[in-house]
């Protein structure tokens, strides 16, 4: 069953993240999802609860929110900002969240000047509000950009956008900007604190107090501007009471750097074990900033990783026209596509893109269906028959009705089926996770227990050995594989797919592949090129030569829509044979085209075409075809006069890649299948 329940003390994602953590404890909760800006919580449970027990649970973790009966309405005590919609102070799309200025508007992405909140995107009235979620925490939604509550990263928009790769190039470039200004302090920073070690000795050139002055004001730069967003991220999961590798990196990085200042400033209070032979203190500048440029390096790949996910996102976005042709009263007008309704007449022009789902309601059309199935060679659509958007009409115009438009097409929902697998974790993740949740306190707890068994039993100065050994402990500690190899492989394995058009329906498909045993591929356009070509011309009598055979169909196809005609009009072409003036020309659906050439009825078509003139083949013939068909090969009749002339097959040309492709799948133990339909035999 589900209940859902007003929530009161509730201000921000964090807020909700707690509580939704607070109740899915409770026994007998199976589930918790909570909206933020009705300050409501869905719960399910197993059976029914008693709603004392879950303000029981909210008052244990200190009263600071509230849980109130199914149907009970109560106005929270910090509502969510709302954005004034009346004399918006200048023309920009971008206004601040925290509404500082009031409805002071932005033409550019970036920082509130006053408050420093990122900027938020105002959409237009046409579409939808835009939904920012946590890539690794899909959980986590809010209506503006911003960082995750729970691990800090940065938000994305759930529903990916046609305009918005200007600014994750933007923010990509940004981010790249930062790093290579950390690696060019870092690196000289890293040089000074291991010169010794090398054999490189700098005293010559300058004192051992001097060179820390010098590795201070390199730091400064990485810690205040290149990382800057590392320590807020790591101060929101304190104060949300989510650890995660944040906290460790503040914690760690961020006592290395003030235990150096605090060195470099006052060296006379630390015993001379803690001392050079210079008298200066070992300093941790040079551990803070390469463990930060590491971390940043690892961000900077994966927003990279991240963007050839959302670039194949675009493409398929890209689909559809912004644009339709409808008729509507008699008249032809072209309207934004968000404008096409259910039931509309909308003209297709050869060669366009098809903008909605509907049906054909005149013409017919040969449709390039290969985005979603995969198959290179058009499918013949007459009227009544289906058609998807973002599909490629052929050569003629038809009308169609819209059927399903918006977020209903089969489009969107792949492309909502996309976004959803982008924010999908892999099992391995959610062990980091797990692992993450007990890693960050068991440090803490071992950096405190260390500080404390020195300050007690050590040695004079206790409290400098007592400090130095929690510092110790948080900057060994700080968790760098886990916050870069688990994540980052995930997201540059997706991106890597992306990049070659294979799109991952969920992250554990990625984990488990390795438990593939059988690979069932297709044949068109994976093993075959995915063009046909001729491939012979045979007569069956003494009447007609092969190639006079091949002059008059190549003639009739000239004139026919049929994905094969090219073909056999290529293959005519490349023998110098020219077409001839076809009369009478017609096409009978699902049999074949028929015409007249100098007098004479032409056809060409299939079994079907044979049975309607009531003709067949000879037992010699009947099995040439039958093995040809079982080699993938296509074949079609030609009757000349009321009489089989001959036949002509058509095939599609195997890659050559494709056998060495196919033996390497096998030599991996991989039991490749081909399952194709092209005919029953």
């Amino acid at each position: 069953m589900k209940h859902t329940y007003q929530i009161t003390g509730m201000t921000c994602e964090g807020c909700s993240a707690h509580v939704k953590k607070i109740l899915s404890k409770v026994p007998g909760v199976t589930a918790v999802s909570i909206d933020l800006s009705k300050g409501e919580a869905m719960v399910n449970m197993d059976n029914h609860i008693p709603i004392e027990l879950l303000k029981q649970a909210l008052n244990d973790d200190g009263g600071r929110y509230n849980i109130h009966s199914p149907g009970t309405h109560v106005k929270p005590k910090h509502p969510m900002p709302e954005i004034k919609q009346k004399d918006m102070a200048g023309t920009g799309k971008y206004y601040c969240p925290m509404l500082c200025e009031e409805d002071k508007r932005y033409d550019k992405p970036g920082d509130c000047p006053k408050c420093g909140m990122d900027l938020v995107k105002e959409e237009a009235s046409a579409s939808s509000e835009t939904t920012y979620t946590c890539p690794m925490h899909p959980e986590i939604e809010q209506d503006h950009p911003g960082s995750c509550p729970k691990c800090g990263m940065d938000l994305e928009p759930k529903e990916a956008s046609v305009d918005d790769g200007s600014e994750e190039r933007k923010a990509y470039k940004k981010m790249l900007t930062k790093f290579w200004i950390s690696v060019a302090f870092t690196l000289p920073v890293f040089f000074i604190a291991m010169s010794e070690m090398i054999g490189i000795s700098l005293s010559g050139i300058a004192s051992e107090k001097a060179w820390g002055w010098v590795q201070f004001a390199l730091s400064t730069p990485v810690i205040f501007y290149s990382c800057r967003d590392f320590f807020i991220r790591g101060y929101k999961s304190i104060i949300n009471r989510s650890p995660n590798m944040w906290t460790l990196i503040t914690l760690g990085a961020g006592s290395a750097y003030l235990f150096s200042i605090f060195a470099l400033i006052f060296p006379e209070i630390f015993p001379d074990q803690f001392k050079t032979e210079g008298g200066a203190v070992h300093l941790y500048f040079e551990a803070a900033v390469v463990i930060l440029t590491l971390i940043l390096l690892g961000q900077l790949l994966e927003a990279k990783a991240r963007s050839q996910t959302n670039s194949a996102i675009k493409e398929l976005l890209n689909l559809v026209p912004p644009e339709a042709i409808v008729i509507r009263d008699g008249e032809e007008m072209t309207i934004s596509l968000e404008h096409v309704k259910l039931d509309d007449i909308i003209k297709i022009k050869p060669g366009e893109k098809i903008p909605v789902d509907g049906e054909i309601t005149e013409g017919k059309s040969s449709i390039d269906e290969s985005m979603l199935t995969g198959e290179p060679l058009p499918v013949e659509k007459s009227e009544g028959d289906n058609i998807i958007g973002g599909t490629i009409n052929g050569t003629s115009s038809f009308q169609m009705k819209a059927q399903k438009v918006g977020n209903d097409t089969l489009l969107s929902q792949i492309i909502e089926m996309v976004n959803k697998a982008s924010r999908t974790k892999a099992p391995i993740q959610n062990l980091a996770d797990k692992v993450s949740s007990y890693f960050v306190p068991i440090v803490v707890t071992i950096a405190v227990i260390a500080f404390a068994v020195w300050a007690i039993w050590g040695p004079d100065p206790r409290l400098v050995y007592a400090f130095t050994s929690a510092v110790t402990v948080l900057i060994i500690a700080c968790p760098c594989a886990l916050g870069l190899a688990t994540p980052m492989s995930i997201m540059v394995g997706t991106g890597k797919g992306a990049k070659q058009g294979i799109l991952v329906k969920d992250a554990r498909a990625i984990e488990e592949m390795h438990k593939v045993t059988t690979l069932v591929i297709d044949k068109t356009g994976t093993i075959t090129q995915g063009k046909p070509s001729l491939q012979d011309v045979r007569s069956v009598d003494d009447k007609h030569s092969a190639d006079a055979i091949l002059k008059d169909v190549a003639s009739l196809e000239s004139s026919s829509e049929h994905p094969l005609a090219h073909a056999i009009v290529e293959g005519a072409k490349k023998k110098g044979l020219k077409p001839q003036k076809v009369d009478e020309f017609n096409s009978i659906t699902g049999k074949g085209i028929t015409g007249k050439i100098d007098g004479l009825q032409i056809a060409v078509g299939n079994k079907k075409l044979l049975k309607e003139f009531a003709l067949t083949l000879e037992q010699e013939h009947e099995e040439d075809v039958k093995q040809r068909q079982l080699e993938g090969q296509t074949v079609m009749f030609v009757v000349i006069d009321k009489e089989v002339a001959g036949f002509i097959s058509v095939a599609d040309p195997i890659k050559e890649s494709s056998a060495s492709a196919i033996k390497h799948l096998q030599e991996q133990g991989l039991e490749v299948i081909m399952l194709t339909g092209d005919n029953m035999n």
